[in-house]
């Protein structure tokens, strides 16, 4: 429980990945995390303590809460994965749910955010054409998609953001597409599920930019913020 994820996939038996941590899954109602809060080691009894009070019943799990970074955004609903969803490890499985969100964290100055990496070239697991252009890019060229409430239905295409990572690099990238936070599961969307709402979707040649390789244990998902 508490685990950062990118999908469900990498969550153990029972539970979901919502908004970026491994959570109690809320469709099959399962209390795993609350009952680890909960768990205390059993104490010798002494013969002349009182008499133990009633045990008391079990809260029901807390409402979702924002992860970190994600400010004040919540999900808006659950998309199920259909029955042909794809056998990949990250990809939607048959029989889970995802969250949605039609919203992003506020930008601000430097906003927080989760780096990915993504294939925008024909063929790649980036799934459909770019959003902005309905074209393909090279993985050579600095391009990023972003979060659907930070793509604001288009109006950030083709305007450059600067990425600032922990190790003190920034690049410039251009948008070009949109990492649905409302859609997935199918092959437009390379059968993932649909994205965090606080994810900067960035190409190879952004990662290389940054001074992080493929090797390392940062690539794929690292915290940075974005202006």
């Amino acid at each position: 429980c508490g685990k950062k994820c990118k999908s469900t996939a990498s969550c153990k038996k029972g539970l979901v990945c919502l908004q970026g941590e491994c959570k109690d899954d809320p469709d099959k109602e399962t209390n795993i995390c609350n009952k680890n809060k909960n768990k205390k080691k059993k104490q010798p009894k002494n013969p002349s303590d009182p008499p133990s009070s009633p045990p008391e019943i079990e809260a029901p799990p807390p409402p979702l809460e924002p992860a970190p970074g994600q400010g004040q955004c919540r999900a808006s609903g659950f998309l199920h994965a259909p029955k042909n969803s794809k056998g990949c490890k990250d990809c939607c499985q048959v029989g889970k749910s995802y969250p949605q969100f039609k919203c992003s964290p506020p930008v601000t100055k430097f906003t927080k955010a989760i780096l990915t990496v993504n294939d925008f070239q024909p063929g790649g697991d980036g799934g459909g054409a770019s959003e902005c252009d309905s074209k393909f890019h090279s993985n050579k060229d600095l391009v990023v998609a972003l979060s659907t409430g930070w793509f604001a239905k288009g109006k950030r295409c083709g305007r450059f953001v600067i990425i600032h990572a922990p190790n003190g690099k920034s690049v410039r990238a251009r948008v070009v597409d949109e990492c649905d936070s409302l859609r997935g599961c199918d092959a437009e969307h390379g059968f993932y599920p649909p994205c965090q709402p606080n994810l900067v979707d960035g190409s190879p040649a952004v990662w290389r930019a940054l001074g992080v390789s493929k090797n390392s244990d940062k690539f794929g998902w690292m915290d940075i913020t974005w202006s």
